[in-house]
């Protein structure tokens, strides 16, 4: 069978995605096998008979729980923010319902309190991220090292931050927009109150017991088997919290700032006396009393059975506490590579590749570079994106076929193209991620040179300007060649330059193409007028001596448009070499800020550089 034929049964597309839909067995006998598997229980008792296995062990339970968390933990900044805020705003249909049954009946403790699910019902069943039913999920997976704490804070301050953003909104409607009734108005402000009033511990240890109900419900809502079943749950269980008087972070919150703007409350002490004790009981009680009772209750088999080779890609201890400052802060679904020694003196070249099938030409740009150093290896990466919201990689066996198929592509493509004494190297990423993956890897393999490929329907060319893009593009860990292929020709390398480190990597790439195809260089520097002529070709001589061109041809224009210029000398070109400027480039190339326009309109290749740059701590986290 060829391997176009075996594509269709592995599940592995054209440009890198994994179809969930492709997990049904592959025949009636290994569908009934399956089925035997799963039916029957571990004691060895049979699927037919009067007792028939009808729900999760706790084992499958946490496989679906870290799942969940993957998906959690890998989503962009903007859909966890505005979701959070979704599920902010659906608190407040709580706070209605609880006030305008509170002030219809008087206060009943049980009559009052019918409606107050509401709100988790839409949360939950919606999917909505609500901050305390996030406690569950996220933390398995840090418990199991395969995403850090930083991970895990981050998803935590932008979820709550979204949820308090969209209850501070509807307690303003409600305060402020005519929507309740004068005795639920009043009956609001006396809940809002009734928590500034309740001592600090109390308020903790209360809302303790709160997050012990919600990490619970997450826990029996992913072993329920249907959809009643969890509204049952949800019901049940978040009507437990204003009949026992307990408190929800969320719910408190909006709380709190409805008595602010009907009354005469101060903010500060709301959030410091109130809220805080909220959030801080919460979050203890959903993960220490539920997650990490519930994740010690399952065996050792777990990590295994909810990741393909799972406990040797666990996060290192740094790499747990630090995150992305000290290398990974996530483990992909699966990753075959190998993490490379930090004192290897091999030059190594990491080639991502979406398709195996068609990107033959970026993985001989990276080996023509390769060659020329005296130890050098180049290492294809396969990176298989998941479409959103899909199952975590599938059966076991889909996991292992998946590999195998890459694994058999990314051969191939070595065996092709691989005619120098440059080693070969071949891994395969399934993730839900690109560009995060891109940059671990380099990091894990101490790479020199990262060669991108970028067209429309690569993976990394439809990314969203996120975390990922805006953050590791501006903290390269290595240097970075991004592949506008419009055919491989580099007979005539047209080079624009102005001096700066990534016109140095473009130097040492068009030098390396010299020496090896013979490839004529064209330097071409652009200056504001003909009286800066003169000083231009003095500039680009220097420049070309410095860089060991002394055979390019050098070309000054004197128009002042950079642009233009570059466009005009590219028509005789086969292939420009553009190195970024100070604001960076990947992450523009993402968001569609990056106005080259001999980038898009131009007939020839494309080759863009990147070099590291030196970026503090400081502004890594507040800009420049």
């Amino acid at each position: 069978m060829s391997n176009l034929d075996r594509h269709d049964e592995t599940g592995v597309g054209d440009h890198g995605q994994l179809d969930s839909d492709r997990a049904e067995p592959d025949s009636a006998g290994e569908s009934d096998t399956v089925r035997d598997a799963v039916d029957r229980s571990r004691s060895g008792a049979p699927a037919a008979g009067s007792v028939v296995r009808d729900r999760f062990s706790s084992d499958e339970v946490f496989q679906r729980i870290v799942a969940a968390a993957d998906e959690e933990v890998t989503s962009g900044n903007r859909e966890l923010f505005f979701s959070g805020i979704a599920a902010g705003f659906a608190i407040t249909i709580t706070f209605l319902m609880y006030a305008s049954l509170y002030g219809s009946t008087d206060g009943h403790p049980i009559l009052s309190a019918l409606l107050y699910p509401l709100g988790f019902i839409y949360i939950i069943i919606g999917g909505y991220q609500l901050y305390t039913e996030n406690t569950l999920p996220p933390v398995a997976l840090t418990l199991e090292r395969l995403a850090s704490v930083p991970a895990l804070l981050r998803h935590w301050t932008i979820v709550v931050t979204g949820n308090f953003v969209g209850a501070i909104i509807g307690a303003a409607v409600l305060a402020w927009g005519g929507v309740f009734s004068p005795e639920a108005a009043a009956a609001g402000l006396h809940l809002g109150e009734h928590g500034f009033e309740t001592p600090w511990w109390d308020l903790f240890f209360k809302a303790c017991f709160a997050g012990l109900i919600v990490a619970g419900v997450v826990w029996v809502e992913y072993a329920a088997r249907d959809t009643i079943a969890r509204l049952v749950v949800v019901y049940l269980a978040f009507l437990a919290i204003p009949i026992g008087n307990l408190f929800h972070v969320v719910t408190s919150f909006t709380e709190m700032s409805y008595a602010v703007f009907a009354g005469d409350h101060s903010f500060f002490v709301g959030l410091t006396q109130f809220v805080l004790p909220v959030l801080l009981g919460n979050t203890i009680g959903g993960v220490l009393l539920v997650t990490v009772v519930n994740y010690y209750q399952t065996s050792e088999e777990r990590l295994e059975s909810a990741r393909f080779a799972g406990t040797d890609r666990r996060l290192s201890v740094r790499e747990w506490t630090l995150g992305s400052l000290a290398g990974r802060s996530y483990v992909p679904l699966i990753d075959t590579a190998e993490t490379t020694a930090a004192d290897d003196d091999t030059y190594r070249v990491i080639v991502p590749i979406a398709n195996p099938r068609t990107e033959s030409e970026l993985v001989e740009v990276a080996e023509t570079l390769a060659s020329v150093h005296e130890s050098a290896v180049v290492h294809l990466v396969h990176i298989v994106q998941t479409p959103d919201r899909a199952s975590v990689g599938g059966t076991g066996g889909q996991r292992a076929r998946i590999v195998d198929e890459s694994e058999t592509l990314l051969a191939d493509m070595c065996e092709s193209v691989g005619d120098s004494d440059v080693e070969w190297e071949t891994s395969t990423i399934v993730t839900h991620r690109s560009f995060e993956e891109i940059f671990d890897t380099a990091e894990r393999q101490h790479a020199d040179l990262v060669v991108l490929g970028w067209e429309d329907d690569k993976l990394w060319g439809a990314a969203r300007a996120e975390r990922p893009i805006g953050e590791l593009t501006n903290q390269l860990p290595c240097d970075l060649l991004v592949f506008k292929n419009r055919g491989l020709d580099t007979s005539r390398i047209l080079l624009p330059t102005a001096g700066g480190p990534d016109s140095d990597l473009s130097a040492e790439v068009a030098q390396t193409l010299s020496a090896t195809v013979d490839a004529d260089v064209t330097l071409l520097h652009v200056v504001g007028g003909p009286d800066e002529r003169a000083a231009g070709e003095r500039f680009l001589g220097e420049w070309a001596a410095d860089h060991n061109l002394q055979d390019a041809t050098l070309a000054v224009d004197d128009s002042g448009d950079i642009e233009d210029a570059i466009c005009r000398a590219a028509d005789e070109h086969t292939i420009v070499f553009l190195g970024a400027t100070e604001r960076g480039l990947l992450s523009r190339l993402v968001t569609g800020s990056l106005h080259f326009d001999v980038v898009n309109e131009t007939d020839c290749s494309v080759l863009l550089t990147e070099r590291p740059g030196e970026r503090t701590l400081f502004e890594r986290l507040f800009g420049r």
